[in-house]
């Protein structure tokens, strides 16, 4: 067998040399700003969208609250009050039975606009409304607006007692 000499072995042992691999800065920079560009694009349409899912939401909740009010003052034969408040953004029941007290508060970027029928002298003020056990169901309203300003008006129909919701134009 023919001996090798030590600098054979050497230059055979040695791996060899492969193309570096990995992200360069360029291809890094490119892929930020494809993702940064779609971000800015769809971001729009996606906060628009929660907007509207949050005046779904409160409208949804304003009509449940009044209709749970008023099947209370039947199912219970008690006066409950509706205390509808602009200010706190709020609307509240509560009747003579001790410890019976409700509050909606309405979601972060929805307002209550206005209590219908307005009030000439104090459109702000708090606004009561009683429904009573067998009698006459108010006409009461509440006008709801979101960050887009879109509005959605929640009336209850005084002759059915049947709470809906209303687009306005």
């Amino acid at each position: 067998m023919p001996t090798s000499s030590v600098g054979e072995i050497s230059t055979a042992a040695r791996p060899t040399s492969r193309p570096a691999s990995g992200v360069t800065l360029i291809e890094m920079m490119v892929v930020v700003a494809l993702i940064s560009l779609m971000v800015g694009i769809s971001f729009p349409a996606i906060t628009s969208g929660i907007d509207s899912m949050r005046l779904k939401a409160a409208t949804n909740s304003v009509v449940s609250f009044l209709d749970a009010g008023l099947s209370r003052a039947e199912r219970r034969q008690q006066v409950i009050e509706i205390t509808i408040s602009k200010l706190d953004n709020s609307i509240e029941m509560q009747s003579s039975e001790a410890g019976f007290f409700r509050k909606l508060q309405m979601p972060e970027g929805v307002s209550i606009v206005q209590v219908l029928p307005q009030l000439p002298e104090n459109p702000d003020a708090p606004r009561m409304f009683f429904l009573y056990p067998g009698g006459t169901v108010p006409p009461l309203g509440v006008q709801l607006i979101n960050r887009r300003n879109v509005q959605r008006v929640v009336r209850v129909d005084p002759i059915t007692g049947v709470p809906h919701v209303e687009a306005v134009e």
